[in-house]
């Protein structure tokens, strides 16, 4: 290992900043601290960091904070963005450690965000450092984001990176979110891809009755029911790569007045989406179910609102395997961990699909090992933390500076 590489990318200052970023506490919609002190370590370090400020005033009416910067080489070439969430989940019950105090157990560091994914972000900060510190001649550049409401229902801050135009020239992407420990994969881990995602809502409206003579109404409960049996069973697209999707029910209700047959009946599902299902391809999969359930009520599909078209879902991607930042990524694994990575694909969403999809380069979901993502006494492995940053300091080396 280089030795001047240790002096920036070691255990004890993976660490140090990780504990410090975990005692910060950061739950979506409540980033500003977290963020000003980002902005403070870059600075010190003579990284050029600005705030990205932004409004969503649609939906949530949230006034965000990003921290970006940039460091440019001298000449033009590849524009890599390094991109992870600062905020965390809420804290939730169950906890037997200090959820806002690192707790080191051995090779592993417990805490709100340590795995999911504050350790991801330190390995960005630390390999940035370093890479500006070791590298003198490079071609290209290096644009990093760390942002807010990766957690919250749209991703707002890199959302609001793409709609403000800030990512618009990358030719490949970093996200350090925890694919081991996502995947249940020893780590190294590459996610090339994730399945996408909608949120949408069933309305029901049936006829009300006397409950006396139930006979004599449409029960819009009772209908919304069968659907929801008969969607569950609907055939799904496989992808070769991505799997299946899922159709999830996260919510159902309905009522009418006292002593009535139910009029009113809805149930909310998320569906994670593979290549080839889409809006349209749910409205279909929907009313067939209807059909299927032979139901009277009348039905309607709602997909929930967004702050603008394109974050209304996330969309599936997949990079390509003959893609050359494969090849590169693929080689810095296995000059750090002494063997190349497991390939697999992200089940879930994220920015990732924001960048991967909408931007549509390749975007590599690729970080350490750990369990308790968005549950109690969630860890992170601090050795995997440490060979991610040295993992990312190889890749920017490999893919920008000058042969």
């Amino acid at each position: 290992m280089n030795k001047k590489l240790q002096n920036y990318i070691n255990r004890d200052r993976t660490t140090e900043l990780l504990t410090k970023l975990i005692e910060i506490h950061s739950p979506y919609f409540h980033e500003e601290e977290i963020m000003k002190f980002t902005y403070a370590w870059l600075e010190e370090r003579d990284l050029k960091p600005a705030f990205h400020r932004y409004e969503e005033n649609k939906v949530t009416k949230f006034k965000g904070t990003n921290v970006i910067g940039s460091i440019k080489g001298r000449e033009k070439g590849p524009c890599i963005l390094l991109n992870g969430h600062l905020d965390t989940v809420n804290i939730c019950e169950g906890w037997e450690k200090d959820p806002l105090k690192a707790t080191i157990e051995g090779d592993r560091l417990y805490g709100l965000g340590a795995l999911d994914m504050k350790s991801g972000v330190v390995a960005l900060l630390l390999a940035i450092e370093a890479f500006k510190n070791i590298v003198e001649d490079f071609n290209g550049e290096i644009l990093y984001s760390f942002v807010s409401d990766e957690e919250g229902p749209y991703g707002l801050g890199t959302n609001a990176l793409i709609e403000d135009g800030i990512v618009k020239d990358i030719d490949a992407a970093i996200v350090t979110e925890p694919s081991s420990g996502f995947c249940n994969i020893d780590f190294p881990c590459l996610c090339l891809g994730a399945r996408g995602g909608y949120n949408y809502t069933v309305e029901f409206k049936g006829k009300a009755a006397h409950a006396a003579n139930p006979e004599m109404g449409n029960s819009a409960i009772v209908d919304c029911a069968k659907v929801m049996l008969e969607l569950k069973e609907s055939d799904m697209i496989e992808d070769p790569e991505l799997g299946k999707g899922s159709i999830c029910i996260i919510e159902s209700g309905g009522g009418g007045q006292a002593c009535s047959v139910a009029d009113t009946a809805f149930f909310t599902v998320f569906r994670h989406i593979v290549m080839g299902e889409d809006k349209e391809y749910i409205k279909k999969e929907l009313y067939e179910a209807v059909k299927r359930a032979n139901i009277k009520s009348e039905v309607k599909i709602k997909f929930r609102d967004a702050p603008s078209d394109e974050s209304q879902g996330f969309q599936p991607y997949i990079v390509n395997k003959e893609n050359a930042y494969v090849d590169m990524i693929l080689g810095s694994v296995h000059k750090i961990c002494n063997r190349k990575p497991e390939i697999s694909y992200f089940s879930s969403i994220g920015d990732f699909n924001y960048l991967g999809a909408r931007l549509k380069v390749p975007t590599f979901v690729f970080g350490p090992n750990g369990a308790n993502y968005h549950t109690a006494n969630e860890y992170v492995e601090i050795d995997t933390v440490v060979k991610t940053a040295n993992i990312v300091y190889e890749f920017l080396v490999n893919a920008l500076t000058v042969n």
